[in-house]
């Protein structure tokens, strides 16, 4: 089953297929839908020095009854800190927010400040994603994480650290789904052993209300979401959905089908 299945990163450290991400939950509501998505079998959760839910995240992972190893989480280094030394003392935070002894997965949030990020005459940070990376590979040397990566980095942001450092993103979490396909960035990434994530696999829910998807996903009497998710593992991609409803999250995690070669040609052309 999917659930039980994992990619393995160039550093040899494996990730379940499929993520449980938490964008959005706010810090008092985040440990109830972590623990049901731990309950349901999800064995990856998404989180971020941004999303200010750190600490409800780790008090999940504490008590939801699984050993600390069983559990893979993921955060992320806010996309302001461009500096070595606000690098060290956010990874610091986030280990410490955690509390769960050790990051499995620490990603710099994006190669710009948000407020940047839409504006191409911006400045490409360059410099400070180096800076950033610098603190992330120490911590990794450290045994603080486990793997280190980036997410919203496109060819010239991931070249500009092969080029500079030391070590080389295992992981680029980007937004990928149904009509909205990255694939030169996506060949760049496989190129380049470095896994590509998918979140928004439901573009925020825009996706449910395709008719011409959900035909599809009727050819295999399976969700739209689950379909929307199943194409994303089909594409070698790791996808990240979020729901509140447990019922959702184990519906999301069943998701062993195959879409025909002729069904995946439909939904690589479909427009987003």
């Amino acid at each position: 089953m999917i659930k039980d299945e994992f990619f393995t990163l160039s550093n040899g450290v494996q990730i379940p297929k499929i993520g449980f991400g938490t964008w959005l939950i706010e810090q008092e509501k985040v440990k109830k839908p972590v623990l049901e998505a731990l309950e349901v079998g999800y064995r990856h959760i998404d989180s971020a020095e941004g999303y200010g839910n750190e600490v409800g995240v780790g008090q999940a992972v504490r008590e939801s009854g699984l050993a600390r190893k069983e559990v893979f989480v993921t955060t992320k280094l806010r996309a302001e800190f461009k500096t070595y030394q606000e690098s060290v003392d956010a990874i610091n935070k986030s280990l410490n927010d955690l509390d769960i002894d050790y990051i499995d997965l620490m990603i710099i949030h994006a190669p710009k400040p948000w407020g940047e990020m839409g504006n191409p005459n911006a400045q490409r940070y360059q410099e400070g994603n180096l800076e950033a990376w610098k603190a992330l590979e120490e911590a990794y040397k450290q045994g603080k994480i486990r793997a280190i990566g980036v997410s919203n980095f496109d060819q010239n942001d991931i070249q500009n650290i092969i080029d500079n450092s030391e070590i080389a993103p295992m992981v680029n979490q980007i937004k990928i789904h149904i009509g909205n396909v990255p694939n030169d960035l996506i060949e760049y990434d496989k190129a380049h052993n470095i896994l590509t994530e998918a979140y928004s696999p439901i573009a925020h829910g825009d996706l449910l209300a395709n008719s011409q998807i959900a035909l599809i996903a009727g050819n295999y009497d399976v969700t739209l979401s689950q379909l929307a998710i199943r194409y994303l593992l089909q594409l070698g991609t790791l996808p990240l959905p979020k729901t509140l409803s447990k019922e959702h999250m184990a519906d999301n995690l069943n998701v062993d089908f195959t879409i025909s070669a002729d069904d995946m040609d439909k939904l690589n052309n479909i427009v987003g």
